[in-house]
């Protein structure tokens, strides 16, 4: 092998209801890359230990969000869709990336200072070592490329690091089993058994914001429930949810500079746009000296029109759960047989009698 073969991977956690958020900045752009990649899209339940550890029905969170990724338009017979558990393979080299990351690595992850709060003493050893984990869950497949949002960059990175130091750390046990590649990391040639794993960026993400205020993600946690639109939610819902979302007193400006301080115009122009595959230029070319009395209407019509399909096929696959059972049982064997290759050459590459 001269180079790694491109493998894409992302995962979802079953935490809560998918939004329109989660649609528009993460599962449309995993349904676009299956165009000529080999990708592995992911129910990652494990990770969602560290937001809730008792889930009252952590099941059927796990086959809504296989749901939403088959309602969306992935294949799972073309890529694999399973959930993180049924493939052990994902701890088993969390444990060994937990020993090759360093405190000091860790404690630079932000995410664990925001969700962590100041109580930090009081959280769980699985959400400090999260990144870890999601570091393992790429490279258990040697995965080369991911999809990520603002919000993530800085695990990849971490990714890239501990990829790194496994690869120098083990250099010669790399070369001596006879499993690694030539690589260069800058200008450093690296004899690498794992990718330097590269982030998908595909144009400026859609960033959705919550309808009661522009300032703030959408968000499943928000305890209004008017603050984002749900993935299952129905017509009537879509509705009221755009008609009730916070504007202010002034028409959509003509031109994009004119959404500057306005977030929640900003917020509604680019779910438009999002919605429509249109830069907010063109939503605005159409819709600039309106009111939103006019604008909202259309609103509705197109995210009913977008997500109508979507909602309609989740509810149609969660009403008898025994096939998206069967897509996941079939997806995890597939995936525990392709981890369990890089497992067994990893350990080889630690040592380990097996």
């Amino acid at each position: 092998m001269s180079e790694f073969k491109k493998v894409v991977f992302s995962g979802v956690q079953p935490t809560g209801n998918l939004h329109l958020g989660n649609y528009l900045g993460a599962i449309r752009k995993f349904v676009a890359l299956q165009e000529g990649n080999d990708c592995i899209y992911c129910v990652v339940d494990m990770h969602a230990l560290t937001a809730q550890l008792v889930h009252d029905d952590m099941p059927n969170q796990i086959r809504s969000i296989a749901a939403a990724f088959i309602a969306s338009g992935i294949d799972p017979e073309k890529h694999i869709v399973f959930n993180q558990s049924a493939v052990p393979q994902h701890a088993e080299l969390a444990w060994i990336f937990n020993c090759v990351a360093r405190l000091g690595w860790m404690n630079r992850m932000t995410q664990f200072k925001d969700k962590a709060g100041k109580d930090r003493e009081q959280a769980s050893l699985g959400l400090y070592a999260y990144p870890s984990l999601m570091a393992a869950d790429i490279l258990v497949y040697r995965g080369t490329h991911v999809p990520v949002g603002d919000d993530q960059k800085q695990h990849l990175e971490l990714a890239r690091d501990i990829a790194m130091k496994f690869n120098l750390d083990y250099a010669q046990h790399i070369r001596k089993t006879g499993y690694g590649i030539d690589i260069t990391v800058g200008d450093e040639p690296v004899h690498a058994y794992f990718p330097m794993v590269e982030p998908l960026i595909d144009g400026p993400a859609p960033r959705v914001m919550s309808l009661r205020d522009g300032t703030k993600k959408m968000s499943k946690s928000d305890p209004s429930d008017l603050s984002r639109i749900n993935l299952m939610d129905d017509e009537d819902a879509i509705s009221k949810k755009i008609r009730k979302a916070k504007t202010d007193p002034e028409g959509l400006p003509c031109e994009v500079d004119g959404l500057k301080g306005r977030p929640e115009a900003d917020n509604l122009v680019g779910i438009y746009a999002a919605l429509a595959d249109k830069s907010k230029a063109d939503v605005l070319s159409e819709f600039g000296g309106q009111q939103f009395s006019v604008f909202k209407p259309a609103l509705v019509d197109l995210a009913v029109n977008v997500l109508s399909p979507i909602t309609a096929e989740m509810r149609r696959l969660m009403s008898d759960t025994s096939h998206i059972d069967a897509i996941l049982r079939n997806g995890g064997e597939r995936a525990r047989a392709r981890a369990e290759v890089t497992m067994k050459e990893v350990r080889d590459i630690v040592g380990f009698l097996y």
